[in-house]
C-alpha cells in the first residue's frame, strides 16, 4: 500500500514536463508513474506523504493552470491495495503513436547515477517546443539547431497531431533554440508551447523520450 498518491492530470506533454518539474521541487515528493490517455493528457501519479503532495500536486495544479493546460487533481491517502490495481498502470506501447502510453520512471540510470544532483544540473537545460503537426515541428528544431549548439533527446507523440521536440544544452543555448524554433513553426501551424526547464528534475530526467 502506497502511503499516499497525488494525481495531476493535464492537457500536453511539455505542461506535463513542467508539472512534474514543480512538484518535484515544491515537496519531497517522487514520480510514481506517468500515463496517457487518449486525447493528449497526461497523468503523472506521484507518492509522498500527504502533506508533501498536498503541496507538491497545489504547485504543479497552479502552474498547469497558468499554462492552461485545463489541470484536475487530487490526493489518495492510504489507497485501498484492490485499487491499486487500476491505479497503477501496466506497462504500454501504442501501435500508433509506436511509442510508450505508460511509463515508469527510472531514477537509477537518470545521468548513470542513483540521482542527478543540482551541480550535475547546473548548467543544463531542457527546451520543450510543442505543435500540432509535423511541418511545423521538424522546421521548429531545424530552425532551433541552426540557432544554438543544443542536442535532440527525441520527440514523442500525444494523438491528435500534437508533437514535442525536446532538446538539452546549456542553459543560455536551450533558451536561444527555443526561441528560434518557436518562432519559426508559429508561421506554419499551431505553436502550442515552447519552454525551458533550467536544471530538470530528476523525474523529468528520467523520462526523455529515447533519442
Amino acid at each position: 500500500m502506497q502511503a499516499a498518491l497525488g494525481i495531476l492530470e493535464v492537457f500536453g506533454l511539455t505542461p506535463a514536463m513542467i508539472a512534474l518539474d514543480t512538484m518535484e521541487k515544491a515537496a519531497e515528493v517522487r514520480l510514481f508513474q506517468w500515463e496517457l490517455n487518449d486525447w493528449s493528457g497526461v497523468v503523472l501519479k506521484m507518492t509522498g506523504d500527504v502533506s508533501a503532495l498536498r503541496s507538491a500536486i497545489d504547485a504543479g495544479h497552479a502552474v498547469s493552470e497558468q499554462l492552461q493546460a485545463r489541470p484536475t487533481s487530487t490526493i489518495i491517502n492510504r489507497p485501498d491495495d484492490r485499487a491499486m490495481a487500476a491505479l497503477k498502470s501496466p506497462l504500454e506501447t501504442s501501435a500508433v503513436l509506436q511509442q510508450g502510453t505508460v511509463k515508469n520512471p527510472n531514477y537509477e540510470i537518470v545521468g548513470g547515477k542513483s540521482e542527478v544532483t543540482v551541480a550535475d544540473q547546473s548548467s543544463q537545460a531542457l527546451g520543450f517546443i510543442e505543435t500540432q503537426g509535423f511541418v511545423a515541428v521538424f522546421e521548429a528544431i531545424d530552425s532551433a539547431c541552426k540557432a544554438a549548439n543544443v542536442e535532440v533527446i527525441g520527440k514523442e507523440k500525444l494523438g491528435g497531431g500534437y508533437i514535442t521536440v525536446v532538446i538539452r544544452g546549456d542553459v543560455a543555448a536551450v533558451k536561444a533554440a527555443i526561441d528560434a524554433g518557436t518562432a519559426r513553426a508559429a508561421t506554419l501551424g499551431k505553436v502550442i508551447a515552447g519552454h525551458v526547464i533550467a536544471r530538470p528534475s530528476a523525474g523529468v530526467m528520467s523520462l526523455l523520450p529515447k533519442s
